[in-house]
């Protein structure tokens, strides 16, 4: 994959604790943290998406959608 430089501006605070974290050898430098940070910040707001975008499902016209053909199906099915 390929990368890009960009520069960003912290509030220098925040800064001190990304350097903390770097000298406990949670991550290998500045970069990787913000990186790292940033891709989890991204995997949240899409998974918020989602779960917003399944709320707005009918869950009976899901089920009918789902079990549609269904009793064909179950007649193919052997006994429990």
């Amino acid at each position: 994959m390929s990368r890009a430089k960009v520069a960003i501006t912290l509030d220098e605070s925040t800064l001190v604790r990304v350097d903390r974290l770097i000298s406990q050898h949670v991550f290998p430098n500045r970069s990787r943290a913000i990186e790292d940070a940033i891709e989890e910040k991204l995997q949240r707001l899409e998974r918020s998406r989602l779960a917003a975008e399944c709320a707005k499902l009918d869950p009976e016209f899901e089920k009918a959608l789902a079990e549609e053909g269904m009793s064909e199906d179950l007649a193919a099915w052997p006994e429990y």
